[in-house]
């Protein structure tokens, strides 16, 4: 099968199976891990924060991040199709009891700007008005199609929302794919921002984990709630293991991706029925429309899948291919070779 659901789907390289055999482990919860000491404290080097931590998922940072910046009873902003809002099962008003108030991006980039965010703000309202606590970014954004923001745009939120008091968290979990495109450090991008999660089990190439960033005092409560979480995971060195390649070598390679996805992209352009702007694709997420096929992204999808490629359709009109290290370019062309075969014949 040729999986394009997700970068989630990659499996841990040789190496990495290695590296986890071999790997130096302790209890982490002692903070007796060597391999995660180490893999934390490379993180906080790239990143140029003070601390950072190694949790099972994107969502626990995320939502870790959310519960140490708000109070209960307060609502965060965050663009309208941002991962925190939509495919976090509403942990954030469970955990952290706090309303989420979408907001719009204009131009359809996902990144919202000071003067989208600006009116939504509850500030100085009265007092029976809730109050914003915290602004959400998501680097790339990904389902505005994996697109990226650059580090002076991000610089500007948090400069203003930092003015009047409010913390900027980064959602980053393909960050590394924004630093490649940009051709911007990671540290650049996320300079100003108070809390970050990246993810090591997406593009990286790691079985699983993502790490969450902040200042020292922010990390050490982080450590409490992912204990309270259960996140307490006792010897992950081999995990950490995998991970600290992820770290080192998997962002060597994620150009790759992004050239296999514009590829795929001109593919479906010239494509009957499907609609794409080759342009818009900046990384590794591909999303088109294929309304004027006359057949349903779950039909489509389930005729791909018997023809040997995985895609998810994200509604009836859409659908999403997502590139990675485990998808060659030879399977690309074979993917749109399929795809163009089946609408042929109906």
């Amino acid at each position: 099968m040729i999986d394009l659901r997700s970068d989630t789907v990659t499996r841990p390289s040789d190496q990495m199976r290695a590296a986890m055999a071999a790997a130096e482990v302790g209890d982490d919860v002692f903070r007796e891990d060597p391999t995660v000491n180490r893999l934390q404290d490379r993180a906080a080097e790239l990143f140029e924060k003070e601390a950072a931590l190694f949790v099972p998922t994107g969502s626990m940072g995320n939502e870790i991040a959310v519960k140490l910046h708000t109070k209960p009873g307060q609502e965060i902003i965050i663009e309208e199709r941002g991962h925190v809002l939509n495919y976090e099962l509403g942990a954030a008003s469970l955990i952290s009891g706090v309303t989420i108030r979408p907001v719009k991006s204009v131009d359809g980039s996902g990144h919202l700007t000071w003067d989208e965010i600006k009116p939504a703000l509850h500030i100085d309202s009265a007092y029976w008005v809730t109050r914003t606590a915290l602004i959400c970014l998501e680097n790339t954004h990904n389902f505005a199609g994996g697109s990226v923001m650059t580090a002076k745009d991000c610089a500007d939120v948090c400069e203003k929302a930092h003015a009047i008091g409010l913390p900027v968290h980064m959602d980053g979990a393909r960050i590394f794919n924004a630093s490649v495109a940009l051709n911007e450090s990671v540290a650049d991008l996320t300079r100003d921002c108070d809390s970050v999660m990246f993810t090591l089990s997406k593009g990286l190439g790691a079985p699983v984990g993502s790490i969450l960033l902040g200042s020292k005092d922010f990390i050490e409560e982080a450590r409490v709630w992912r204990k309270r979480l259960g996140g307490g995971m006792r010897q992950i060195g081999m995990l950490a293991a995998a991970g600290m390649i992820a770290l080192e070598d998997g962002p060597k390679r994620l150009n790759e991706d992004h050239e296999n996805a514009r590829r795929l992209a001109d593919g479906l352009a010239s494509t009957d029925g499907i609609e794409i702007d080759p342009a818009t694709v900046q990384t590794n997420i591909v999303i088109f429309d294929v309304s004027g096929t006359g057949k349903t992204s779950g039909e489509i999808c389930s005729r791909l899948k018997d023809a040997g490629v995985l895609a998810i359709g994200i509604s009836d009109t859409q659908i999403r291919m997502v590139t990675h290290l485990d998808v060659a370019r030879t399977e690309i062309d074979r993917t749109i070779g399929i795809l163009q075969n089946l609408l042929r014949n109906n």
